[in-house]
């Protein structure tokens, strides 16, 4: 059964920093692409990072780029998104979610690409 289980969210302050972390069990996840979304009240769910399987190509929204880094650690199967310089509109429960084909060779930000989900971690940017 694969499960996927974010956590690293908080409270920050404004220009603050958080890692958050994707793991999984029962799955690779170096195998798969790995996209990072955010939900904020009453708004769509917008993709804010991926990275292909085996990480050779990453993306990121204008929103995000440069603030938000997405990497691999193999070792201990976890996908991690580095985010700095956090704004207030960064505030939203955060998800990891994985695709269902090996070997992607890119990634996606579209949600509906994705076939695993992860439970959800709140990040709340606020002074």
């Amino acid at each position: 059964q694969v499960q996927l289980v974010e956590s690293g969210g908080g409270l920050v302050q404004p220009g603050g920093s958080l890692r958050l972390s994707c793991t999984a069990s029962g799955f690779t996840l170096d195998l798969h692409a790995i996209g990072w979304f955010r939900q904020a009240p009453g708004k769509e769910r917008e993709g804010v990072s991926c990275i292909s399987s085996m990480g050779g190509s990453t993306y990121y929204p204008d929103s995000v780029k440069g603030r938000f880094t997405i990497s691999r650690d193999n070792a201990k199967n976890t996908v991690y998104l580095q985010m700095n310089s956090l704004k207030p509109e960064d505030t939203a429960v955060y998800y990891c979610a994985a695709d269902d084909s090996l070997y992607s060779s890119g990634c996606y930000d579209n949600e509906y690409e994705y076939a695993y989900w992860g439970q959800g971690t709140q990040v709340t940017v606020s002074s």
